[in-house]
């Protein structure tokens, strides 16, 4: 028995029960009969390291059950597979073998040809479940969508969250189905060529829930993150959990990848970190499977060194990472917008010239917004498609007051131009769910906490948008309501209309040119450079083929004079001309 299995395991006979608990005295494993409404008792054995276990013969899938803990608290396992009744019900045992793939011939794709996707499984459709996802995968692959990003589903409590409340890391939340509807929904997302990816958050747990540290409190240690107490990684049972976690979502799910969620915030000392030991524990199960798996992080802090598009399985490093800097750059040039983290990229041409000829735009240099520090390490020797681009994510939209996208604050011309940039260009691109089709609609912070938990959820966002509530008043989404979730969800009918239909087609464009002309050149693509001249970028990649790719663009409303001739095929754009119009983008490669 391996004593560092987490969650209940079945056996011929019944199913194995385990609990790390080592301040505990004494816990019970309750099992509940949903039929009769019984509860019967079962005294688990304690061994030397704090792991309570019991085998329970006939307790099958479906089995309902708890832990009590030193007579006093009832508690679901940490490792449930599967909470039906929300985070403070019992867990249930789950077979993952039972369920039938049809994909059995998926393999993933290379990251190479990752086009993502970040998507909320709660207001993607109406119905807000995994299932309801199903029917509008056609129109991600039709569209040019390679990789569909879920936002976190770790179980979190309540019915209405982002995902980055979770406080139980091997269960899909019940809010949107049961664990074989979200095989279902991914295997029919691989049937269509789709990869489908997951957000994942091992930096803390939410609020509400947690009992971790009731009956195992070195589970945490002094120190502190922006959500409470750090995990403490130097643990091994608390690192074999985490571990544990990765793992179950590539293997009994088959995700193709992850997103992990600001890994700057995960606080440890070692020589090896525990973001090296899930890219060895990925790369393993790559490689026992034949699959591709892509791991890609959130990290304020730039570190290139963690980084390898071509490390193939993964043994410690990541394919890529989400790029603020580039987000920003756009967003100022596109807003004017120059509060909080935005005052760092106050020559948004410039910045934006230097993130397209090397990735990131702090690369070592001071950042007033992160306190004074030196920020990041140089990344122009990376390959391109480590950094994923975007014009909008989650964050950057429902971190705003009023949750407002793009669309509704910068002029519909530049956004097409910077979609242009974003599309095209041999970095990793990604859209935010609708996004593709100019989407209006909102995507505002909600939750559903109570009690005193929630106000003070209230609370905190008053005092964090101070500056907007004095000047939106009760315009401002209460995070707890009912409705701002409801104003979050996509409006699908949309797209059987002008403007949305017309920017709809224009991603569908870029998308296009970017299959046929950029994915077969992006193996071995390399930086070049990239030059503003006034309000005119020009820029050039090495791609894989030998060739080079090339971009000219307008970063303004006047029409200005055109740089040199470019060499090679037009392939969006249009050929040059004497003057180049009001936020044209042409590129060429040859």
């Amino acid at each position: 028995m391996n004593r560092q299995h987490f969650g209940a395991e079945l056996t011929p006979d019944g199913t194995r029960f385990r609990l790390w608990a080592p301040a505990a005295k004494r816990v019970d494993l309750l099992i509940d009969d949903p039929h009769t409404r019984s509860r019967d008792a079962h005294a688990l054995t304690r061994d030397a390291a704090g792991w309570y276990v019991a085998e329970i013969a006939g307790a099958r899938a479906g089995t309902r059950y708890k832990f009590r803990v030193d007579d006093e608290v009832g508690v679901p396992d940490p490792a449930s597979a599967f909470q039906p009744d929300d985070v403070f019900g019992p867990s249930e045992v789950i077979d993952h073998a039972a369920f039938k793939w049809r994909a059995n011939e998926w393999r993933g794709r290379p990251w190479h040809e990752a086009v993502v996707l970040e998507a909320h499984v709660g207001t993607f459709t109406p119905e807000g479940t995994y299932r309801a996802m199903i029917d509008k995968l056609d129109h991600l692959v039709a569209t040019g969508i390679t990789a569909l990003e879920l936002m976190p589903l770790a179980d979190f409590a309540g019915k209405r969250n982002w995902g980055y409340d979770g406080v139980l890391w091997y269960a899909p939340d019940s809010a949107y189905g049961r664990p074989d509807d979200l095989k279902t929904l991914i295997d029919e997302a691989h049937l269509r060529g789709l990869m489908v990816m997951l957000d994942v958050v091992y930096n803390h747990f939410g609020p509400e829930g947690n009992y971790l540290g009731r009956y195992a409190p070195s589970f945490f240690s002094d120190a502190h993150t922006p959500w409470g107490s750090a995990i403490d990684y130097r643990v091994p049972e608390v690192r074999a959990f985490a571990i544990g976690s990765v793992v179950s979502w590539l293997r009994d799910y088959r995700f193709d990848g992850l997103r992990f969620d600001a890994v700057n915030t995960i606080v440890e000392a070692g020589e090896i970190s525990v973001l090296h030991d899930f890219s060895r524990a990925a790369g393993k199960l790559a490689t026992e499977t034949g699959r591709d798996i892509n791991l890609v992080l959130e990290n304020g802090d730039n570190i290139a060194s963690l980084l390898d598009a071509t490390e193939d399985p993964p043994h410690g490093k990541f394919r890529g990472q989400w790029n603020d800097d580039y987000h920003h750059a756009w967003h100022v040039l596109l807003t004017g917008e120059t509060q909080g983290y935005y005052g760092d990229y106050r020559a948004p041409k410039q910045d934006l010239a230097r993130a397209l000829s090397s990735g990131y735009i702090y690369q070592g240099e001071i950042s007033d917004f992160w306190g004074g520090k030196a920020r990041g390490e140089p990344s122009g020797a990376l390959s391109p498609t480590c950094f994923i681009n975007f014009l909008q994510n989650h964050d950057q939209i429902g971190n705003r007051p009023l949750g407002d996208r793009l669309v509704s604050i910068a002029k519909p011309q530049a956004v097409a131009a910077a979609l242009a940039v974003t599309l095209i260009a041999p970095t990793t691109p990604m859209l935010f769910m609708g996004e593709e089709w100019g989407a209006t609609t909102p995507f505002p912070f909600f939750c559903d906490f109570k009690g005193d938990l929630a106000n003070a959820v209230r609370a905190g966002r008053r005092k964090e948008f101070a500056w907007a509530y004095a000047k939106y008043g009760d315009d401002i989404p209460d995070p707890l309501a009912d409705e701002t979730v409801r104003s979050a969800v996509l409006d699908w009918a949309a797209l059987g209309h002008d403007p949305a239909r017309a920017r709809l087609a224009l991603v569908r464009g870029l998308l296009a040119v970017r299959r046929q002309e950029i994915m077969p050149r992006l193996r071995g693509c390399r930086f070049g450079d990239a030059v503003v001249t006034g309000d005119l970028l020009t820029a050039h990649w090495q791609m894989g083929d030998g060739g080079t790719l090339r971009l000219t663009a307008n970063l303004s409303d006047r029409d200005i004079a055109d740089g040199p001739e470019s060499k090679g095929t037009a392939i969006w754009g249009g050929a040059l001309s004497s003057r180049l119009p009001g936020w044209a983008v042409r590129w060429h490669i040859g």
